[in-house]
């Protein structure tokens, strides 16, 4: 018998760090050495301190503004990182990104337009990127065409329905999409409550309209009265769309008002959240590292991204399936 081969290695720089680590710990991996440097002109030298010739490498970068560095420069790094790695011989890259930014420009809406999560994906796989590990991309179909190499689409949504079965008691359930192009995600969420509640969800979705960078419409489609509502999103920029959601559904006669979103990658956004007297409770994920600036409170729960991506890291380095995670994605 042939000796069993050595174990994956996780690299990160060091603005996705403390990510990396509650990856590592969940995966049952431990976080690869990495030497950085920092020149005077903004320029930077990333190497890995120990041999990868051979070895399954993942490289863990959340691509939200934070931390010192812009969304840009963490998706250089990621990339610099990517080809050192692949000049060392490493036999297979995955890029495990909780946050990708640039997708949210998936397709031309007028002439001339770029297709920036077309140009990121291309970079990604010239960097030498094998495989992608990605949690609740904007479009899921979008990045699917955009990427030639396998890609894993995790999903925060099972962790939402945990949360809010646990809250919901007896009350009767809605979840609510803030536009028409959530509602499969909206579906999906349903469908996972309707499983741990044992009784039927209503599903709901807000009219939306946006012309010239202004935003219209707010007529609800189906039925919030007496219904504890969750609004579920996978972006939180300026938190607009979610508090016009909110004063729709309040105004509809919802009995309370929760908000569920992956990925908050402003301040300010989560802050207008948290003002926001129609929403009584926020849930949001750790994906935008130290972009976060709020932790769990009464009106607050954050959840790590962690537990799923290191579950599935380490299922990957112990060559188990991933179905058990996958199916529960959107």
């Amino acid at each position: 018998m042939g000796e069993n081969p050595a174990p994956p290695l996780l690299f990160a720089p060091s603005e996705s760090a403390a990510l990396a680590a509650g990856i590592a710990v969940r995966a049952g991996l431990s976080l690869a050495p990495l030497e950085e440097r920092a020149f005077e002109d903004g320029e930077f030298k990333l190497r890995p301190a120990c041999s990868v010739r051979g070895r399954r490498v993942f490289v863990a970068q959340t691509l939200a503004s934070g931390g010192g560095a812009d969304s840009a420069r963490r998706l250089v790094r990621l990339l610099f990182l990517l080809h050192v790695l692949r000049d060392g011989g490493a036999h297979g890259l995955t890029a495990v990104i909780p946050y990708l930014a640039y997708a949210r420009k998936e397709r031309r809406t007028q002439p001339r337009d770029p297709v920036t999560t077309r140009y990121v994906a291309q970079q990604l796989e010239a960097a030498g990127m094998t495989h992608a590990m990605l949690l609740d991309a904007h479009d899921p179909a979008s990045v699917d065409n955009a990427l030639r190499v396998p890609l894993d689409h995790l999903s925060a949504l099972p962790s939402f329905a945990a949360q809010i079965a646990a809250r919901a008691g007896t009350a009767q359930v809605a979840v609510a999409s803030p536009d028409v192009g959530g509602i499969k995600r909206a579906q999906r969420l349903r469908e996972l409550l309707q499983g741990r509640l044992g009784r039927p969800v209503r599903l709901i979705f807000i009219e939306k309209r946006r012309a010239l960078g202004v935003v219209s419409g707010g007529t609800v489609i189906g039925d919030p009265r007496d219904c504890t509502v969750v609004i579920v999103d996978d972006l939180c920029a300026t938190g607009g769309t979610l508090v016009r959601a909110a004063a729709a559904l309040a105004a509809g006669g919802a009995a309370a008002v929760l908000a569920a979103v992956t990925h908050a990658p402003l301040a300010a956004g989560l802050e207008r959240l948290r003002g926001c007297a129609d929403i009584q409770h926020l849930l949001v994920t750790d994906s935008v590292g130290t972009a976060l600036r709020v932790e769990s409170d009464a009106g607050v729960t954050v959840l790590p991204v962690a537990t799923v991506l290191g579950e599935a890291v380490g299922r990957i380095a112990r060559r188990e399936p991933l179905a058990p995670l996958l199916d529960q994605a959107p």
